[in-house]
């Protein structure tokens, strides 16, 4: 038997083909659908949790016991859960979220003026902090609108400098960028702080 010449006849021949046939089977044996982890676990429940309670007598215990899920009382496995949870831990105490620096930090006064032949916007303004900390790195954003409302131009800026705790400060001639010169109105608001 020859097939693309090599004579199947000559152990050499059968030995060269035996790696092709393990690759092949190997590949296929890949390719066949597996049973996944969820489908092989059983899902076992416990027909009864037993929970021990505190009596009015620290010497005497009740064992109470939950019926088993043929019973026609809910099994939801969370309530099973909950019950078997020890009664001398308390549950953990809630953490207050953290609250921003931004929360106490307030932009009390501001007006604006052009400089620099016009193009350019210098905002005074009064930063007030009622936080109990320090605030700094303070970013302010500059809306710059027309006469009729209508949108111009916004200008950022980080003001690198710190705001003590129940204190104000007042800058006077910030320079925040240029600006569109048929800007007439601009309105700043606090963007970012950073806690001392």
């Amino acid at each position: 038997m020859r097939i693309a010449g090599w004579s199947f006849e000559k152990f050499e021949a059968r030995l060269a083909v035996l790696p092709a046939i393990a690759i092949v089977g190997c590949v296929v044996w890949l390719m066949l659908p597996q049973a996944s982890d969820a489908e092989s676990r059983s899902a076992a429940t416990p027909s009864e949790v037993a929970v021990v309670t505190q009596g009015t007598d620290d010497s005497a215990a009740t064992q109470a016991t939950m019926p088993s899920p043929g019973s026609s009382a809910s099994t939801d496995p969370n309530q099973a859960v909950g019950a078997a949870v020890p009664l001398d831990i308390a549950p953990p105490e809630t953490v207050a979220p953290a609250t921003s620096p931004l929360d106490g930090l307030k932009i009390v006064s501001q007006s604006w003026r052009r400089g620099g032949l016009g193009s350019k916007a210098l905002v005074t303004f009064t930063l007030r902090n009622t936080n109990a900390y320090a605030v700094r790195d303070i970013e302010i954003a500059c809306n710059f609108i027309r006469r009729d409302g209508s949108h111009l131009t916004a200008r950022r800026r980080i003001i690198p400098d710190t705001v003590n705790m129940k204190s104000r400060k007042r800058y006077a001639g910030m320079l925040v960028g240029f600006v569109n010169v048929n800007a007439n109105k601009a309105k700043c608001s606090l963007v970012t702080a950073s806690r001392v």
